[in-house]
């Protein structure tokens, strides 16, 4: 998994596309994704993913394990180029990383971790890995650029990089205004967002090219309310849930539910406020909350939980329910696929033309 400076700003510009997609699952870690593809994966993406209670997650240009293509890294060069450019008329060094000499996510190792593996050492990913270090990498040359700034150059200096919205660690908050979508009105994201616009296009013609698309997900939402109400489905649920009681884990119906749960008890823990179901596009889009201020010793109790659960879960999973599960799904995704190929296919040249 390839992570950059350049791939966070695409990712931002890709949440702001995507809010009103119906796509109501955010990405999230998982150690599988050395998987086989399922028929809808196909067309969909690496990042696509189905998830119990009807919903499904895609990750757009957030990273992945297939290698950029010539043109993705041509793109990629371009961005940086121009982002040096805005950089140096705002008074600024800013040095363009070919996209080639990026480093090795320090996450990567862990991703490429078989499913039990990644459960025992990282649980599920939520309180075991500080996302807000994702972006730090000591050997670009930006980072030592600003770290050598005073304090008040630094937020100067993050403002002309990423708008004013920006964080010292490279995440971004954007504030909605009202009850619409966080994609409303012009968001200034700074000479990277600049450089993003004119080389990928902007913001607002991508959320309109995911709106032809609403029908298809609106679809794919109902074929995961299908798939999951199937009675083998259904019955592999249950004794799923059982085993987890079994193993000290009462109380889970859902297979979302012990991820939700470490979720809320980590929300919680950093006084992160998750929008509210049902109330909409977030109208804040932040990064995701620094552990620096977290109680430590209540931080090791929650990571204890998460791994013992995950573990536990991965396990009562691995009896039956994840074969009930994939046999389901497969033969439901294979006939959605024949009767609505030409959305897909559409789907799919539109992704690979961004």
């Amino acid at each position: 998994m390839k992570t950059s400076r350049t791939a966070s700003a695409l990712a931002i510009l890709a949440v702001l596309a995507v809010a009103g997609c119906g796509n109501d699952k955010a990405p999230v870690a998982s150690g599988d994704q050395n998987s086989d593809k399922s028929p809808l994966a196909e067309y969909m993406g690496d990042g696509f993913a189905s998830s119990s209670g009807g919903g499904f997650k895609i990750a757009v240009r957030a990273g992945g394990s297939q290698q950029p293509s010539e043109e993705e890294l041509a793109k990629q060069r371009k961005v940086e180029d121009a982002t040096a450019a805005c950089m140096k008329a705002a008074g600024f060094d800013y040095v363009a990383v070919p996209p080639e000499q990026n480093a090795k996510s320090k996450f990567t190792d862990a991703f490429n971790l078989p499913p039990d593996k990644f459960a025992q050492q990282y649980g599920y990913g939520i309180s075991t890995i500080d996302w807000s270090k994702a972006g730090d990498d000591d050997s670009n040359p930006n980072t030592k650029i600003r770290a050598a700034l005073s304090p008040a150059a630094q937020k100067a200096y993050d403002k002309a990089l990423n708008g004013p919205n920006a964080t010292g660690n490279g995440t971004v908050v954007v504030q909605g205004s009202g009850g619409g979508p966080a994609s409303t009105g012009q968001q200034d994201l700074g000479c990277r967002g600049k450089a993003v616009e004119q080389v990928y296009g902007k913001g607002e013609d991508r959320a309109a090219d995911f709106k032809k698309f609403d029908s298809l997900f609106k679809d794919i939402q109902a074929l995961q309310k299908r798939i999951e109400s199937d009675q083998r489905v259904v019955d592999a649920t249950s004794t799923w849930s059982d085993c987890l009681a079994d193993a000290g884990h009462a109380g889970f119906k859902k297979v979302d539910d012990p991820r939700n749960q470490v979720q809320q008890k980590l929300d919680a823990l950093t006084g992160n406020k998750p929008p509210a179901k049902g109330s909409g596009p977030a109208k804040t889009i932040t990064g995701p909350p620094s552990f620096d201020k977290v109680d430590s010793a209540k931080l090791t109790e929650l990571r204890k939980f998460e791994i013992d659960l995950a573990v536990a879960d991965q396990k009562c999973k691995a009896k039956g329910y994840d074969d009930a599960y994939k046999k389901v799904q497969y033969d439901a995704e294979k006939e959605f696929v024949d009767q609505h190929k030409a959305e897909l296919e559409a789907y799919r040249d539109e992704m690979a033309n961004r």
